[in-house]
């Protein structure tokens, strides 16, 4: 276990985060609260579920993306073109992008939701909540749980 709080601070920062989420106010109040939240790690933002699949399969505008995938992406599943629940049952069939851990980061409390994202492979489900605090929090829990407590894979594509 690492102890030098530099070095795991370090480590934490090289995890990206991708987020799919089709809403532009959502979007800025995702970076603010990542600021809030003192959240250093690369914060990256596409708009649908398509644009989701082909920035992780560098397709498209994205062909060009330098770096490696990202370690953690945040899913809204109410989106245009190819919704959350499709772009998660690509994700975890492609044996190249299913160790990602993706999080659903959605406006839906119905329970047929929370049930068929976790049947398709999610890593969690979290309600957005209505409040700018509230999503400060849940960025600074997220940070805790996938960044510091859980060991994510090695990143090598």
């Amino acid at each position: 276990m690492i102890k030098d709080p530099r070095i795991m601070q370090k480590l934490i920062n090289e995890v990206s985060i991708l987020m799919a989420d089709d809403d532009a106010d959502d979007r800025m109040m995702a970076r603010e609260a990542f600021e809030e939240a003192r959240l250093l790690n690369v914060l990256q933002f596409v708009e649908d579920g398509q644009e989701l699949i082909d920035y992780l399969k560098k397709r498209g505008k994205h062909q060009s993306r330098k770096g490696n995938l990202p370690g953690l992406v945040l899913l809204d599943l109410n989106m245009p073109k190819k919704d959350g629940r499709q772009a998660l049952e690509e994700i975890k069939a492609d044996p190249d992008l299913r160790q990602i851990p993706v999080v659903i980061l959605t406006t839906s409390k119905a329970e047929e939701d929370i049930v068929k994202s976790y049947k398709l492979g999610a890593s969690g489900y979290i309600t957005k909540p209505v409040s700018f605090e509230g999503l400060v929090e849940i960025i600074k829990a997220l940070r805790l749980y996938w960044l510091e407590i859980v060991e994510l894979p090695p990143n090598e594509r």
